[in-house]
């Protein structure tokens, strides 16, 4: 049987119900150019996606000059932590997750699309940094997500095989970097369904079936 001994997290959806403020802080941005994301795109193609990789598929889609990456970038930036000081705030359910998991003697750590500044500053805000052994954001990959490196850094840093690992996922491009990295995916559908129990139930199916690696 394969003992599960770590559990990687996303943040955006999933630790943090951030989805809302990075799509509402690049609208904003590019708001001032002219431009815009729809919902139905940003759910079906941009969500889990770095800053950076939004505004390429917008040059390539719709126009929108290269020369103003940078400039955008800095400004969603701003807008996003705006969203963060104002909407961030501990919330007990997921605090108690992570207490029971230390508990129980996982290793927890976080592996994120976003800048390493909003990973650990939603952390701070929500009260959980404290549990984690390590933070990788898109700043610390050559490949941001559905490209596996993200993943497999953090297999390398715990010393762990991938069978022996958990990750937690709701977005499209996240649950692809987890399967190609070959751990066990638990498929969530939102911030709301990331519960102790629900973790813990995923775990225990995979440890009774451990041939099974892909998600249920």
């Amino acid at each position: 049987m394969n003992e599960i001994r770590a559990v990687l997290f996303d943040l955006d959806g999933v630790l943090i119900d951030a989805t809302e403020w990075h799509y509402t802080a690049l609208n904003r941005a590019l708001a001032m150019f002219g431009f815009s994301i729809s919902r139905y795109d940003h759910l079906s193609s941009y969500n889990g996606l770095p800053t950076r990789r939004k505004l390429e598929m917008l040059s390539v889609e719709k126009g929108l000059p290269r020369s103003l990456h940078d400039m955008i970038n800095r400004v969603k930036q701003v807008f996003t932590r705006e969203e963060i000081l104002s909407h961030c705030w501990p919330v007990f359910e997921k605090e108690y997750m992570m207490s029971r998991l230390k508990r129980d003697g996982y290793r927890v750590a976080v592996c994120s699309n976003a800048i390493h500044e909003s990973v650990d500053l939603m952390l701070r805000r929500a009260g959980l940094l404290e549990y984690f052994e390590f933070l990788l954001s898109n700043e610390e990959v050559r490949h941001a997500k559905p490209h596996p490196e993200i993943y497999l850094k953090a297999l390398e840093r715990l010393d762990l095989a991938p069978e022996q690992v958990v990750v937690v996922e709701d977005a499209p491009h996240g649950i692809e970097a987890a399967r190609r990295a070959g751990v066990h995916v638990c498929q969530v559908s939102g911030y709301s369904e990331v519960t102790y129990w629900r973790i813990r139930e995923f775990i225990n199916s995979v440890e009774a079936q451990p041939e099974v690696l892909c998600s249920k």
